[in-house]
């Protein structure tokens, strides 16, 4: 199949007359038929013009001669013919192969071809023949007997075509079926949560099995076929969208785990389309305890009491001053000034650890929307892929 051709078990049964070898059976002890070596007598040459390759088939050194002249001989024929093959429609692919005998050297005046059986009895036998299963199912032998003509000689030839229908189970259960497997795996993969799940090398892992599927088909098909089969853009447009899907699952990731993503401000436009106007269209649930931010606002010093009045300190004479504590003990105004100081710095760390965990958390719903919006894009491009290949599947059928 890879070389487009095709080899075929034949059975060719010839007949003709040769007046010459005439005898009455009475006067001969009743022989009636005999054997002869085909050498000693003179054979047609019957070939077949689509034939490709050399003649391995066994030969039968012997014919039966008739008491009337009537010569049969029967061959067993190897036969390799070329065979154009149309793979649109591969696995479910229906061929039509070409068989032309004739003589290689006799014109019509010297031999005249014409069949022994009618086409459809010769149809109807090789069904029989041929119900063995295999990859190949027979489903009709068609025929006609025409004169070739080349410059001013002509020759009688008989066209068989042979109609060949591909049994698909086999490349059903190898081939299709598990694509859609891992088409299916690739569609759920988006489920895992990318924050915590290197779903990136889960994807790679598809894409190689992927990658093996075509080399696998690229064995199975003819390298000069014509056209490309429909099964093989379904493969190349699969392989098309899973690179989609790690390209769309490696920009997730950089939103998730970009360390400078931690202590950016999201900026304004971001906030409006992805967190306002995305996150409303794609009906995006946001947790309970959490609400879509607003535009940020300026930060404003608070005092440790909790008072919206900055925290001042007011300038003091030189001498230290003592007061009194719980203890009865005395506490000055420079360790007061130095415990405030420490307060200031714990307050300002806090402050910090928890803008940063509120622009991760941020940042994190911006890929948390980015990634539903792009899986639903996922998805309508495979709706619509999947319409057009059955749109081509239903015009093949139609045609």
């Amino acid at each position: 199949e890879k070389a487009q051709l095709l080899t075929t078990f034949l059975w060719l049964r010839l007949f003709w007359r040769n007046e010459f070898l005439v005898w009455d059976p009475d006067e001969c002890d009743g022989v009636s038929r005999i054997s002869l070596p085909v050498k000693e007598l003179w054979s047609p040459d019957i070939i077949v013009y689509e034939f490709v390759d050399d003649d391995v088939s066994q030969a039968c050194p012997y014919v039966y001669v008739n008491h009337t002249g009537r010569i049969r001989w029967d061959r067993m024929l190897r036969l390799v013919s070329a065979c154009n093959l149309e793979i649109f429609s591969f696995p479910f692919d229906v061929q039509n192969c070409t068989f032309t005998f004739g003589s290689y050297m006799h014109t019509i005046r010297d031999v005249r071809l014409s069949p022994a059986l009618t086409f459809n009895e010769m149809s109807i036998n090789s069904k029989q023949y041929l119900e063995a299963s295999g990859e190949w199912e027979l489903v009709d032998l068609l025929g006609e007997t025409s004169i070739l003509k080349f410059g001013i000689d002509e020759w009688d030839i008989i066209t068989f075509w042979v109609v060949i229908k591909r049994r698909p189970v086999l490349y059903v259960v190898n081939l299709l079926i598990p694509s859609s497997f891992l088409m299916l795996i690739d569609i759920l993969s988006f489920y895992l949560p990318p924050h915590s799940v290197d779903r990136a090398s889960f994807k790679m892992t598809l894409i190689l099995g992927y990658t093996v599927f075509l080399l696998i088909m690229n064995d199975l098909l003819p390298s000069t076929a014509n056209g490309t089969p429909i099964i093989g853009i379904y493969f190349s447009v699969c392989l098309a969208l899973m690179v989609i899907s790690l390209l769309e699952t490696v920009i997730i990731t950089n939103v998730l785990h970009h360390s400078s993503m931690k202590y950016q401000e999201i900026p304004n436009w971001v906030r409006v389309i992805v967190l306002k106007h995305i996150a409303n269209l794609i009906c995006y649930r946001w947790p309970e305890d959490v609400r879509p931010p607003e535009k940020p606002q300026e930060d404003k010093p608070e005092s440790l009491n909790n008072s919206t009045g900055p925290w001042v300190v007011q300038h003091v004479s030189q001498t230290p001053e003592r007061h009194p504590n719980t203890n009865g003990g005395t506490i000055s105004l420079p360790e007061l000034q130095l415990i405030c100081q420490y307060l200031r710095d714990l307050r300002a760390h806090l402050n910090s650890m928890q803008k940063e965990s509120e622009l991760q958390g941020q940042w994190c719903h911006v890929g948390y929307i980015l990634d539903y919006l792009l899986f639903r894009i996922y998805l309508l491009l495979i709706t619509c892929y999947a319409m057009v290949i059955i749109t081509m599947w239903c015009i093949w059928i139609s045609q």
